[in-house]
């Protein structure tokens, strides 16, 4: 799926930056190629590349079997991590992504 970087964000992600945001969100991370990678909770995989100083590119695997508990957790990192990555909050990325649909962009 792709994530809109706010403008003036992606300084943030430069270098090794989106890697120890990763690390600093989910305990590891390590670098595949050109993607950040690591894992979480009920996320066996989270795969995230920059595309361009507007865009990231986020593949996850979750694991359908993880607790409730465990889920509720994973989701709050999830979402602290997309809001510090992004720049936009969870209300924010909706809203993007509702007009992306409207406009008939996804």
């Amino acid at each position: 799926m792709d994530y809109d970087i706010k403008k003036g964000n992606y300084s943030n992600l430069e270098g090794d930056g989106l890697l120890k945001m990763m690390e600093e969100a989910f305990g590891s991370a390590k670098m595949e190629g050109d993607a950040c990678v690591s894992s979480y909770g009920a996320m066996s995989r989270i795969e995230v590349k920059v595309k361009s100083k507007t865009s990231l590119d986020i593949i996850t695997t979750t694991d359908k079997g993880a607790s409730p508990d465990v889920a509720a957790e994973t989701i709050k990192r999830w979402n602290d991590f997309l809001e510090r990555v992004t720049g936009f909050t969870s209300k924010e990325r909706r809203n993007r992504l509702q007009k992306k649909a409207k406009d008939g962009k996804l």
